[in-house]
C-alpha cells in the first residue's frame, strides 16, 4: 500500500486511547476505534463500535435524582481475535514481553495496519501482523486479515474469534456513574455455512434490533464454543519456524433502522456470506477510497498538509456519501467515542461549508436530519412559550432537548446543575447552513421547499423571543447562553441565563434579514403553501423587519459587549491563574472547586462575539451591524478581537480555529500560532485526554475550511465564487477541487501571489464567473486561468 502514513511504534499504555480514536476506521454507517483486537475494554483499552443515528435512552440515579439520558450505543464488539501458546496465556501488550509494536494508519486506502512481535520464551517469537478496514464501498462490511508468523521455533497456538455482546457504554470516566449498560437479549449461534456465526441483541429502550454476522476462513478446522452473550470460534496452529498462517474474519452489520431489509440478522448472514474475500474486500475498498479522494482533493505542502489529509479522513468516515442515505445529524466528537453521549450540537456550523463543495449531497442529507425534527423543535419552542422553531442545544434519535440536567466536575467532584440547554443558537447555525448549502449547490427545490419552511419557523421564534425595551428602545432577547459557555447567569442571580448576548442578536437578526428575503422571491405557487402550511399571518413580515432591524447590541470600553453587562464583571488574575495550575483552559472547573464562580469574571472559554467575524465575511459583517443601527469599523472590530484573545481561555478545540480564523483576515502575524493549535488540537490532544473519547469533528473540517474558504476569501454569492485571498507565509501554498453548482471537479490553486483556476471539460454546463476585489474573470469548462492577485 502507498499513500501518506500515520505512524505509532512502540507501545505505550498511557497513548493507547489517544491511538484509538486518531486509528478509527468508518465508513458513515458504522466506525470502529483502533483498538488492538485480542485486547477487551478496561483502563487501558476501549474497543468501541458505534453506527450512525443507533442511540438508547436509559434512566441513572444521580446525586439523589433520576435523570434520562440518551446515547449513542456501543454496539457489539467484531474485532476480538486473540492467542495463546497452546494451554498458556493470551497474549496482550499489557500481560506478555512485546519485542516490538506498531500500528500504521494507511490514510489513502483507509486501512489499519498493526504488527507486533511476542516474544515466546528465550528462543522465539510470535510476529502479528494484521490489516484491518471497514468497507467503504459495502457500508455493512469490515474485515480483519490476521497473519501469524512463529520465529525462532515451532508454536503450537490457540486462537479464538469471537462477536462480544457483553459490551457496555463506559468509554467516558465522566459517565461511570450512569447506566450504560445499553444492550438486551443477547443471542449467538452457529450458521451452516462453515466457519459462520452470528449475535443479534436489542437496545433496552429504544428496541433497535442488531444483527452481526462473521465468516472465518483459516487452513485448520474450527470449533464452535459459544458463551453467554458471545459468539466464540476456536482453532489450533501449528506454526513451524518462518511459516505463516493467515485467518480472515468477514464481519456484517445490520440493524432494524436499515432500508429494504426485513430483518438484520438474516441481512447480516446473507451479507457475509457473498462477501468475497479480504483480497477482493481489499480492491473494492480502495477504489471507494480513490473515488471519495479525488471528489475532495486537497493539496497542502509540509506537516500541515500531512493533518489536514488526517482530519479530512475523519471527517470522510463519518460523513461519506453512504451518510446521505440515513436519517443522522453531525455528531460532535464523530462515530469515535462515547463523549459527549454521540450527541448532535452546532458542530455542522463548521462541517456543513466545507461538506457544500464536495459532497452536497449529504450536506441536503444533514440538513433534511433537522427538517425532519421541526416539530420537535416547534414543541420545544411552545413548551418555552414562545412560537417558531427552538432547535436544541444537545440532540440525537428524534429531535428532543437532550443537554444533561447534571455535570460532573472532574476537579471537584461535584454533580452541578447544567444550564447549557439555554444556548438558543443552534437555530441560526441551521439557518446559515441551509443559506449556505443552497448557495453553494444552487438547489432551489429545497430551498424553495424544507428550506423555507426550517428558516420561517427559526424567524419567527427569534421575532417571538424579542420584546421591547421603551427605555433602550430596541427589542432584547433575555435569558439565554452564548458560545462561551463560561456564563451561564449573572453572579448572585437566583436564576440562569443572560441578556442580550451579542452573538445570539445579531444572528438572530441576519435569520430575520434572510428569511424576509427569501419570502420576496419565492415563486407565488410555492410561498402560497408555506403560508398556508405554516398559519403565517400577515402582520408577522412586519415585527421580522422591524426587530432585524432594532436588536440590542451592547458595547462596553468602544468594543461590542459578550452580554449585557458583561463590562462590569471582575478581571480576573491572569497571571496568578497561570502561574498557581498551569493550564486553565477549564477555569470554571477550578474556580468551581476553589468555591469561586467564572459568571463574576471577563473570561471565556472560547470565542463568542469573534464567532462573528468567523460566520460573516467583513463586509456583511459591517452591513449587518448597519442595519441594526451601528457602525462597525475597522478600528472597533480590532480593539473588540484584542479584548477577548486576551480574555480566552480556549477550553475547546474550536477556539483556536476560531481565533486563529479571524486573525488570519486581521492580523496576520498573530494568526499561526492559533492555526496551529487547531492542527494540533487532536494529535496533540492539546485539551488533557478529550481525544481519548472521540475525535472534535467540528475542529477538524474547520481546519480545512480554513485553507478552503478564510485563506482563499472564498464566498458563494450570487451565482459566482468570491475570492478574496489573504496570504499566510506558512500556509503559502495549496489547492483543492471542488463541486459547485453542478461543476464538478473545479480547481483552484494559489502559490507566489498568482491564483489558478481551472474547470475540466464537460464539467458543466455554463462558465462560472470568479469574482476578485479589483475584477471578475469567466472560466469556462475546459479553460485554465492564471490570475496576479494584488499585493
Amino acid at each position: 500500500m502507498t499513500g501518506l502514513l500515520w505512524e505509532y511504534d512502540g507501545y505505550d499504555p498511557a497513548e493507547e486511547r489517544l491511538r484509538e480514536s486518531l486509528c478509527t476506521l468508518g465508513n458513515g454507517y458504522f466506525a470502529t476505534r483502533g483498538a488492538l483486537p485480542e485486547c477487551a475494554a478496561d483502563a487501558v483499552h476501549y474497543p468501541g463500535t458505534y453506527a450512525a443515528g443507533c442511540y438508547n435512552r436509559l434512566t441513572s440515579e444521580i446525586a439523589g435524582r433520576r435523570v434520562q439520558n440518551e446515547d449513542m450505543v456501543n454496539l457489539p464488539n467484531w474485532l476480538p481475535l486473540r492467542f495463546r501458546p497452546a494451554g498458556g496465556d493470551w497474549l496482550t501488550p499489557d500481560t506478555a514481553p512485546v519485542a516490538a509494536h506498531q500500528q500504521v494508519l494507511h490514510l489513502d486506502p483507509g486501512v489499519l495496519e498493526r504488527r507486533t512481535r511476542y516474544r515466546l520464551g528465550a528462543d522465539g517469537t510470535l510476529l502479528v501482523r494484521q490489516l484491518r478496514l471497514v468497507h467503504m464501498a459495502d457500508p455493512h462490511l469490515a474485515a480483519l486479515r490476521t497473519d501469524l508468523t512463529a520465529e525462532g521455533r515451532t508454536a503450537e497456538l490457540d486462537v479464538e474469534v469471537a462477536l462480544d455482546g457483553s459490551v457496555t457504554n463506559c468509554g467516558v470516566a465522566r459517565y461511570r456513574d450512569l447506566d450504560g449498560r445499553h444492550l438486551t437479549r443477547v443471542e449467538t449461534g452457529s450458521a451452516a455455512a462453515p466457519g459462520t456465526m452470528w449475535l443479534r441483541c436489542h437496545t433496552r429502550t429504544s428496541d433497535t434490533a442488531i444483527g452481526l454476522a462473521s465468516r472465518l476462513v483459516a487452513d485448520v478446522p474450527v470449533s464452535d464454543a459459544h458463551e453467554t452473550e458471545r459468539a466464540v470460534q476456536r482453532l489450533r496452529l501449528s506454526l513451524e519456524p518462518g511459516r505463516t498462517v493467515t485467518v480472515d474474519k468477514t464481519v456484517a452489520l445490520h440493524t432494524s433502522h436499515d432500508p429494504a431489509i426485513s430483518d438484520p440478522l438474516c441481512a447480516a448472514l446473507d451479507r457475509v456470506a457473498d462477501a468475497p474475500g479480504f483480497d477482493e474486500l481489499l480492491t473494492s475498498h480502495l477504489t471507494a477510497w480513490e473515488q471519495l479522494w479525488r471528489r475532495a482533493e486537497l493539496d497542502v505542502p509540509g506537516d500541515p498538509g500531512r493533518i489536514l489529509r488526517l482530519h479530512l479522513f475523519h471527517v470522510l468516515q463519518t460523513l461519506s456519501p453512504h451518510t446521505a442515505d440515513l436519517d443522522v445529524g453531525v455528531p460532535a466528537r464523530g462515530l469515535h467515542g462515547e463523549a459527549y453521549r454521540g450527541h448532535v450540537f452546532w458542530d455542522e456550523l463548521f462541517v456543513l461549508p466545507y461538506l457544500n463543495l464536495h459532497l452536497p449531497e449529504v450536506s441536503r442529507a444533514l440538513l433534511h436530519y433537522r427538517h425532519r425534527r421541526l416539530d420537535a423543535a416547534r414543541h420545544l419552542a411552545r413548551e418555552a412559550g414562545l412560537r417558531g422553531a427552538l432547535y436544541p442545544w444537545q440532540s440525537g434519535s428524534d429531535g428532543r432537548e437532550e443537554t444533561q440536567e447534571l455535570h460532573l466536575n472532574p476537579r471537584s467532584g461535584r454533580w452541578l446543575p447544567d444550564h447549557s440547554r439555554l444556548q438558543r443558537h443552534v437555530g441560526s447555525a441551521v439557518a446559515y447552513n441551509v443559506w449556505q448549502y443552497c448557495e453553494a449547490s444552487g438547489d432551489l427545490d429545497f430551498l424553495h421547499t424544507e428550506g423555507a419552511e426550517t428558516l420561517l419557523e427559526i424567524a419567527r421564534f427569534w421575532a417571538d423571543s424579542a420584546t421591547y425595551d421603551e427605555h433602550l428602545g430596541r427589542h432584547r432577547i433575555r435569558g439565554v447562553v452564548g458560545p462561551d459557555e463560561y456564563h451561564d447567569a449573572y453572579p448572585g442571580a437566583p436564576e440562569p441565563g443572560l441578556d442580550d448576548n451579542a452573538y445570539t442578536n445579531v444572528t438572530a437578526a441576519w435569520v430575520l434579514t434572510r428569511t424576509l428575503d427569501l419570502l420576496r422571491t419565492l415563486p407565488e405557487p410555492r410561498l402560497r403553501e408555506l403560508v398556508e402550511r405554516t398559519g403565517l399571518e400577515e402582520g408577522e413580515l412586519a415585527r421580522w423587519e422591524e426587530v432585524s432591524r432594532t436588536l440590542h447590541v451592547p458595547f462596553h470600553d468602544g468594543v461590542i459587549s459578550q452580554f449585557e453587562g458583561y463590562g462590569d464583571l471582575a478581571e480576573l488574575d491572569w497571571h496568578g491563574y497561570r502561574e498557581r495550575y498551569g493550564d486553565i483552559r477549564r477555569l470554571d472547573r477550578i474556580l468551581e472547586a476553589e468555591g469561586d464562580t467564572v459568571n463574576r469574571y471577563k473570561a471565556s472559554k472560547q470565542a463568542d462575539v469573534l464567532m462573528l467575524g468567523y460566520l460573516f465575511s467583513p463586509a456583511e459583517l459591517r452591513s449587518l451591524f448597519a442595519r441594526l443601527g451601528h457602525r462597525l469599523d475597522e478600528d472597533t472590530w480590532a480593539a473588540t478581537v484584542d479584548h477577548y484573545l486576551h480574555r480566552t481561555t480556549h477550553g475547546s478545540t474550536l477556539s483556536g480555529l476560531v481565533h486563529g480564523w479571524i486573525l488570519a483576515r486581521a492580523r496576520r502575524a498573530d494568526a499561526w500560532s492559533f492555526v496551529q493549535e487547531a492542527l494540533r488540537g487532536d494529535i496533540a490532544d492539546v485539551q488533557g485526554g478529550t481525544t481519548g473519547e472521540g475525535i472534535h469533528l467540528g475542529a477538524m473540517a474547520g481546519t480545512l475550511d480554513l485553507v478552503q474558504r478564510c485563506l482563499t476569501g472564498l464566498e458563494t454569492r450570487d451565482s459566482e465564487l468570491w475570492l478574496d485571498p489573504v496570504p499566510l507565509p506558512e500556509l503559502s501554498s495549496y489547492g483543492f477541487s471542488l463541486r459547485y453548482q453542478g461543476h464538478w471537479g473545479v480547481r483552484l490553486r494559489l502559490r507566489s501571489g498568482q491564483l489558478e483556476a481551472a474547470m475540466p471539460k464537460a464539467s458543466g454546463p455554463t462558465p462560472i464567473d470568479i469574482r476578485l476585489p479589483d475584477r471578475v474573470v469567466r472560466v469556462g469548462p475546459g479553460e485554465r486561468v492564471r490570475m496576479r492577485l494584488p499585493e
